[in-house]
Order: C-alpha cells, then structure tokens, then sequence
C-alpha cells in the first residue's frame, strides 16, 4: 500500500467519498401549504394549486399538510422561520385566502430575504395575515 492510499480503500477495495463540507449557509425558513379538505381543493375555484405548490417547492423548502384548521381562509400556508429566524423572536407567520399568483411570489421573495424574524413582513402579506387556530401544536 503506497503512503498516499486512503486506508477505507485498502481494507474494503472500495473507494470511500469524504465528508460532506461544512455549510456556511444557514438553514431558510420553510413554508407550510395545507391541502386537505378546502384548501387546494375545487372549493377554491380559478386557483392552480398543483402550479401554487410546485412554484413554493421549487423556492423554499415546502411541506403539504392535512387540514391546519382555519378552512373559512383557505389557502392558507404558514411561513416559518428558520434558526436565525427563531433565535431573532421570529414566529410562524400564518397567512390565509393566498389565492394570487402574486401572493405566492411576494411569499418567496420574503422567504428568500429570511423570513420570519429576519426580514420585515412586506406590507402586502400583512393583508393575508390570519390567526392561526388554538390548538396544541403549530405546524
């Protein structure tokens, strides 16, 4: 065995991938979108909400969720922060008849400026801002 071998190599006859570098980029805030029974459904009419998620999926880190409970606001995404986010006082801003294209794009745009406790809320998403249910846990 040469002195430049990797040792993983030399015992398994594999070649071993090093580890992942370090990320000098933080965690982003991440989005919730519910689809269950009112939102992203055809009570919703004249919304594309296959395009709506797929366009938050490709923008932020997107989860879909069952019923969040608040179907008289339906769309209703949450914005939650991320650990810079959280560590700054940021809370889960909940946002609800987000039923505009434009909506969704102002949603990214601040997800992309760090959301929650990073980033001021935009003027326009304080319109759809709506109190989320009393329930045990968020989303």
């Amino acid at each position: 065995m040469s002195v430049d071998a990797n040792p993983a190599e030399a015992t398994s006859g594999r070649a071993t991938a090093p580890p992942p570098a370090p990320s000098n980029t933080p965690a982003p805030c991440r989005v919730v979108v519910c689809r269950d029974c009112c939102c992203g459904s055809a009570k919703v009419p004249g919304v594309d909400h296959a395009a709506q998620t797929a366009r938050l999926r490709e923008a932020v880190p997107t989860r879909v969720s069952a019923c969040l409970d608040l179907c008289e606001q339906a769309n209703v995404i949450v914005v939650q922060p991320s650990a810079a986010g959280r560590s700054a006082g940021g809370r889960p801003v909940w946002l609800g008849l987000v039923n505009d294209p434009d909506a969704i794009e102002d949603i990214v745009a601040w997800a992309h400026a760090g959301g929650p406790g990073v980033a001021p809320l935009p003027d326009i998403l304080d319109l759809y801002t709506v109190t989320p249910p009393r329930r045990g846990t968020a989303p």
